[in-house]
C-alpha cells in the first residue's frame, strides 16, 4: 500500500521561500575578504531558516592560538598539534554559533588586529587547511541544512553544494567595510588596509591548497554598489530559484 509522507515547511514572510524541513541543502558563499561575506551568510540563514558556519573564524581561530602560544611562523608542525589539540568548534546553541577552543569561547580574541594580520599566513599551511576541510565536512554532515562561508567552500569543501555564490566588490570598498566591521577607524588608515586587502587576496588565489576561486558553477555577484539589505535579497532569490528547480526534478 502506498504511503504519503507529511512534513512540514519553512516559509519566508519576505519572499514566500519554501523548502521541506526535511530536505537537506547546502549554500556556500566564497569571495576575498571584505565582500561582506560572513554578515550575508548569517543574515541569509537565518531568512532560510538554515544552520551557518563562519569557516573564517576557525582559521582566526588557529591564528589566535599561533599568537597566545607565542609559536613561529617556521614551527608548523607545533602549531598543527596545538590546533588539533584544541578540538575547534562551535556552540550551536548561540546565534551566531561561538568558536570554542579547548572548549572556552575566544570569539572576543579572533577579531583583533594582530589575528587579522596573521591569518593570511595560517590559511597557507596544508596540513592545518586539510584539518580544516575535514572539520568543516563534518560539520556539513551534522549540519545539512547550510549556509557556509569561506574562500573554498564551493570549489573544495562542498564542491556538490545545491547553490554557490561568490562575492566581489572593489578593493577599496573591501578596505572600508573592513576597517569598520573590525572597528579600527582611526587606527588603520583606507590606504593600509587597501594595501592588507590586495596581498591577502594574492596570497588567498595563490596558495596551493584550497586558492580563493570562482567555481565555474559559482553565481558571482558584485556588491561594490549595493547595500547589504540588497545583497541578501538577491542570494534568497537566487537561492529559492535554484532549489525550487532541484526539488521539482526530484
Amino acid at each position: 500500500m502506498a504511503t504519503t509522507q507529511v512534513h512540514s515547511t519553512i516559509t519566508n514572510e519576505h519572499t514566500g521561500f519554501e523548502l521541506p524541513t526535511y530536505h537537506p541543502v547546502i549554500i556556500t558563499i566564497d569571495g576575498p575578504a571584505g565582500t561582506g561575506k560572513s554578515t550575508v551568510a548569517r543574515q541569509l540563514a537565518q531568512r532560510l531558516g538554515l544552520d551557518f558556519l563562519d569557516t573564517g573564524a576557525m582559521y582566526r581561530a588557529a591564528a589566535a592560538i599561533m599568537i597566545d602560544r607565542k609559536i613561529d611562523n617556521d614551527e608548523v608542525g607545533e602549531l598543527v598539534s596545538c590546533v588539533l589539540g584544541a578540538d575547534l568548534h562551535f556552540d550551536w546553541s548561540q546565534d551566531p554559533p561561538t568558536i570554542l577552543a579547548w572548549d572556552i569561547p575566544i570569539d572576543h580574541r579572533i577579531r583583533d588586529d594582530d589575528v587579522t594580520k596573521h591569518v593570511s599566513f595560517v590559511a597557507t599551511i596544508p596540513e592545518l587547511r586539510h584539518h580544516m576541510v575535514r572539520k568543516q565536512r563534518v560539520i556539513g554532515a551534522q549540519h545539512p541544512r547550510l549556509v557556509t562561508e569561506g574562500r573554498d567552500q564551493g570549489s573544495v569543501v562542498f564542491p556538490d553544494a545545491a547553490v554557490k555564490f561568490y562575492l566581489d566588490a572593489d578593493p577599496e570598498v573591501r578596505a572600508r567595510r573592513r576597517i569598520e566591521q573590525l572597528d579600527l577607524n582611526g587606527k588603520v588608515s583606507l590606504e593600509e588596509m587597501c594595501d592588507r586587502i590586495i596581498k591577502r587576496d594574492k596570497i588567498d588565489s595563490t596558495r596551493s591548497d584550497g586558492p580563493l576561486v570562482c567555481p565555474d558553477d559559482a553565481i558571482r555577484i558584485d556588491t561594490s554598489n549595493i547595500d547589504l539589505v540588497g545583497v541578501i535579497n538577491l542570494l534568497e532569490e537566487k537561492t529559492r530559484e535554484r532549489v525550487s528547480t532541484l526539488i521539482e526534478d526530484e
